[in-house]
């Protein structure tokens, strides 16, 4: 039997559509690759082009699923007339590299998580898009789940009254392996940019503006990357956001967002669909659902073509990503950590 005091509501989803609108290629052939490409033949789609540094790789995945051409190089596919769009999937210290030889070219990029390294690089890429009219985006997939904005829609409209508070968890427990990028500076690894970017950017999502006074604490792994963070942030209208990082122990990917009269529960938040609302007045429980997890990657590339085709929400995202690049930076200073790339 239900429970009486529960109710469910689901939110329209968003398609990513079945009509391609961009001619698609991919960098990199890793594990987000393959479930871009996955996501993408689930709706009848198929990339356009793949390039990798390694050739045996690009064509191994270029078989797998059904890829139009393998480039010869990374450059070759940059500069060829028939890709539009770019998903950018390399490691984040490539990042800038990348986006600076695609945007320059007149691609929209679409770029995995996270999108650069710190401030200064995003600024430069920013303003490379601009130049260029081309779109830049940012794949964390807490700016682009139907649950989130369905979500944040509610919270701007006042559903959930004044947004009070922002806690969340993200451990990971990866062994001790310093050179695989988790752990491995040269491949700026560590939990900030890593799991770090996905609970900031769900904070800010539901905060009035960004957070001006930030205090933390971190442990460094062996190679000095961040391996446990704990944060506090506080904004100009007193909203308040506790956030608990980990690479080496396991923890329940939760959020919860508690404001006046509910507050949101969320797990498994990086590609979450469904979340749980408490009303304060009666207890009562709500049940809100939105999109699919298994299309998490879909909706990432929907909203890079919905900014193309002129949507001014999906164009905004990427201020959304400034702000959380920003405080990044801000954390790592503080820290006194820099990437090779940065000394």
């Amino acid at each position: 039997m239900s429970d009486p005091a529960s109710t469910a509501s689901t939110a329209t989803n968003v398609t990513i559509g079945t009509a391609p609108q961009l001619r698609w290629g991919v960098i990199g052939c890793g594990v987000i690759a393959n479930e871009m490409a996955q996501c993408l033949a689930l709706e009848g789609r198929t990339l356009d082009g793949v390039a990798n540094r390694t050739q045996e790789k690009a064509i191994a995945f270029a078989q797998r699923y059904g890829v139009k051409k393998v480039y010869d190089s990374i450059d070759a596919m940059i500069a060829s007339p028939d890709i539009d769009a770019i998903y950018l999937t390399t490691p984040h210290n490539t990042h800038i590299i990348y986006l600076r030889q695609a945007l320059a070219a007149g691609k929209h990029v679409l770029c995995e998580k996270s999108i650069t390294l710190n401030s200064a690089e995003l600024d430069e890429a920013r303003a490379l898009a601009d130049a260029n009219h081309v779109q830049l985006m940012d794949a964390c997939t807490i700016l682009h789940m139907p649950l989130y904005k369905e979500l944040v829609r509610r919270a701007k409209a006042g559903d959930f009254g004044p947004v009070n508070l922002v806690q969340e968890n993200f451990g990971s427990y990866k062994d001790w392996n310093m050179k695989n990028r988790f752990y491995n500076p040269k491949l700026a690894g560590g939990a900030l940019l890593d799991i770090g970017v996905y609970s900031i950017t769900l904070a800010r999502l539901f905060l009035e503006s960004c957070p001006t006074e930030v205090l933390s604490m971190m442990n460094p792994a062996p190679t000095g990357t961040d391996l446990t963070d704990g944060i506090l942030m506080r904004n100009a209208e007193g909203q308040m956001v506790v956030l608990s990082l980990t690479m080496h122990s396991k923890q329940p990917k939760r959020a919860m967002i508690s404001a006046d009269k509910a507050y949101i529960e969320i797990m498994e938040y990086p590609r979450a669909d469904v979340a749980k609302v408490v009303w304060t007045e009666d207890g009562r429980v709500e049940e809100v659902r939105a999109g699919e997890r298994r299309l998490a990657l879909g909706y990432v590339m929907a909203d890079l073509e919905a900014a193309v085709a002129g949507d001014e929400a999906a164009r905004a995202q990427i201020q959304t990503s400034s702000d959380v690049m920003s405080l990044m930076t801000g954390l790592r200073k503080d820290w006194d950590f820099k990437y090779p790339e940065e000394m």
